[in-house]
């Protein structure tokens, strides 16, 4: 892959759910601060309307999804519309490597919530970099 294109990152909309505002949080995290200019994000409720550009730009693109939940509707939404599933994290995963930052709000993000979205964060840019590069995630 050139570095003309651009990873997707697509979380999950749980909106009023602490994890789901923990996915969005480190998406936009890689998106302006870790890799700008190399990240975009598609509306997932675009994609489950059937968008064809946002279609379109998933299946032209690799995508990396980020699930807040069980039902892994971000995952599963970049399949059905064809995507380049490349990498699918999960907020809870991410969670259990630091079980000492449980969410305590789910109306917005605490300070917990931002430190698991920073180590989120980590593991996506990481990844965009295998992606864009091919290196190793450590």
């Amino acid at each position: 892959m050139t570095t003309n294109n651009k990873v997707i990152i697509i979380p999950c909309s749980g909106i009023g759910k602490a994890y789901g505002t923990v996915g969005r949080e480190a998406t936009y995290m890689v998106m302006e601060d870790m890799r700008p200019g190399l990240t975009d994000t598609v509306c997932l409720s675009l994609l489950v309307m059937g968008d064809e550009e946002a279609r379109r730009r998933v299946r032209e693109n690799p995508c990396i999804t980020i699930d807040g939940c069980p039902l892994a509707c971000a995952r599963k939404n970049v399949e059905f519309a064809g995507g380049q599933q490349a990498v699918n994290l999960r907020v809870i995963d991410t969670y259990k490597e630091h079980r000492d930052l449980k969410p305590r709000a789910v109306t917005f993000i605490d300070e917990n919530g931002r430190q698991l979205a920073r180590f989120l964060a980590q593991q996506v840019a990481a990844e965009v970099d295998r992606l864009l590069y091919n290196e190793e995630v450590s």
